[in-house]
């Protein structure tokens, strides 16, 4: 107890210094003007900017990285709110009632409940990643081989279930991530796999690669296939954006009920923002005392919402950082930045010198959510003016930044090649149906399942039966089976959310 204490002690030091905070101020800024910026997605800005980090010490790239995920989740509100437009998936339920709020003229009041139910939802599941993260990842360290195989099925089966509207879709999209994760050395037998005689593909594919390409180069192909937008202009306004004593108390209620739903959303791999904003949304109507005023713009129903998509950030850290399960596709991307960095998610990152890395993270990340309070409430009209920038500048500007980014990783073309490979499999992707999120993740626990499964079965001497040896295989295994059926319980209830708006 005491050790983890001063864990947290040295780690608020560390997040404090000057590099670390010019990080966070920074991430934050970077990612609301992608957040604010509709088409683009909180998945793309940090594939994108994630070669920035390679420089960088391990606590002050994953704390640049944090602050854009936390900046861009927020910055989809502005444009949903000013121009009806949701920035990001995840401000989808925000547009319903902050436009409406817009069209009466209370803009400035809309934009302050969404920054401070944003940083109320973010702030609070700091507890949540604080205390469980610890526990669950001293629980991982009693895994072996055949945990860590289970573990990555059920990681594949939940995603691939949730984050597709079809589940055959989206096991399709987790069997091809799979297909990729065989290119290059095999690591039982030192055998060549796939490599086309490219001795670059001797450790497999380059993870940044792929997440620029699949989450960047896609969209920008996406936006360029359609037609070029210039973006309605941002209403203007001049109302107060502070809310009084008295608002912020008839809130208050919404945003512990919608931090709660979106902390065990996030903690559950594959469900997403995107869902969270919804039930928090309809959370907040069936609790208020003033339900006639949702649909004509409530500020309740932008706190349910705000807050609910912003507490799934400290929540789906969690599994990516204790057990190497990304929650969602913005937390794969985080996962690709700490193997960049030479660390391995899991209970690992909780012992030795790694964890004094990880509880500077979990510092910053907290500090990250004051930030975004300041530069939120501070900022909103510049960042009114950014979500109209038109899609003539930013399919060029996203194309060279893709380039550049993927050809800084080793100085290599080929790099830039196989990003540009990935650009088109998300592209085609996108069209079919098909999950960018599922491919990813696919492509990164492959790796972790077929070596917990080759070597279990090497340990036995090809008796299956130590896969179901220990509970903890058994209790993987039935959550395999959950996670299959997660998808008909999930779109249960966003299906209801929906419905009931």
């Amino acid at each position: 107890m005491l050790e983890t204490l001063g864990l947290m002690g040295n780690g608020f030091i560390n997040a404090l210094y000057p590099v670390n905070i010019l990080a966070m101020c920074a991430g934050v800024t970077i990612g609301i003007v992608i957040g604010c910026l509709p088409g683009l997605s909180a998945a793309m800005g940090v594939a994108l900017l994630l070669p920035m980090t390679f420089s960088m010490d391990a606590s002050t790239g994953m704390i640049m990285l944090g602050a854009i995920y936390c900046g861009a989740i927020f910055g989809g509100s502005i444009s949903a709110i000013l121009i009806h437009t949701p920035g990001t998936p995840a401000s989808a339920a925000t547009a319903i009632e902050g436009y409406e709020m817009t069209k009466k003229g209370q803009a400035g009041k809309a934009l302050g409940t969404a920054c401070i139910a944003s940083f109320f939802g973010g702030l609070l599941s700091c507890i949540s990643l604080y205390f469980f993260a610890p526990l669950l990842g001293q629980l991982a360290m009693k895994f072996g081989s055949p945990e860590y195989f289970w573990l990555s099925i059920f990681g594949l089966t939940i995603i691939a279930g949730v984050s597709s509207k079809s589940m055959v879709k989206g096991l399709m999209s987790g069997a091809l991530g799979l297909l990729l994760s065989t290119i290059g050395m095999d690591p039982m037998q030192g055998v060549k796999r796939f490599m086309f005689g490219q001795s670059s593909l001797y450790e497999g594919i380059n993870v940044t690669c792929a997440l620029i390409g699949l989450f960047s180069m896609s969209q920008a192909l996406s936006l360029a296939e359609a037609k070029i937008k210039q973006r309605a202009r941002a209403t203007q306004f001049n109302d107060r954006m502070m809310l009084t004593k008295e608002e912020f108390k008839t809130i208050a209620p919404t945003i512990g009920r919608s931090w709660i739903i979106g902390n065990l959303v996030g903690i559950l791999p594959g469900a997403g923002a995107s869902i969270a904003c919804f039930m928090g949304y309809n959370t907040a109507r069936q609790f208020s005392k003033h339900k006639e005023l949702f649909g004509h713009g409530s500020y309740e129903g932008v706190a349910g919402s705000e807050a609910a998509n912003n507490a799934v950030t400290g929540g789906s850290l969690i599994p990516m950082l204790t057990l190497g399960i990304p929650g969602e596709s913005v937390t794969a991307v985080l996962m690709g930045g700490l193997i960049i960095q030479g660390l391995t998610p899991g209970p690992n990152l909780f012992v030795g010198e790694t964890a004094q890395m990880t509880y500077t993270f979990f510092a910053g990340f907290v500090l990250i959510q004051f930030f975004m309070l300041g530069i939120g409430l501070l900022g909103c009209r510049g960042f009114a003016n950014i979500s109209r920038l038109s899609d003539a500048i930013l399919i060029p500007a996203v194309t060279i930044l893709c380039v550049v980014g993927s050809f800084a990783i080793h100085q290599n073309f080929v790099d830039v090649v196989i990003m540009m490979i990935f650009g088109v499999i998300g592209w085609l992707a996108r069209k079919f149906g098909l999950n960018n999120a599922a491919i990813v993740l696919a492509l990164i626990l492959g790796p972790i399942g077929e070596k917990g499964l080759r070597r279990s079965l090497l340990l036995s001497n090809g008796d299956p039966r130590i896969l179901f040896s220990t509970p903890i295989c058994w209790v993987l295994v039935a959550l395999c089976v959950i996670g299959i059926l997660s998808p008909v319980i999930m779109d249960k209830f966003a299906g209801k959310a929906e419905k009931e708006e």
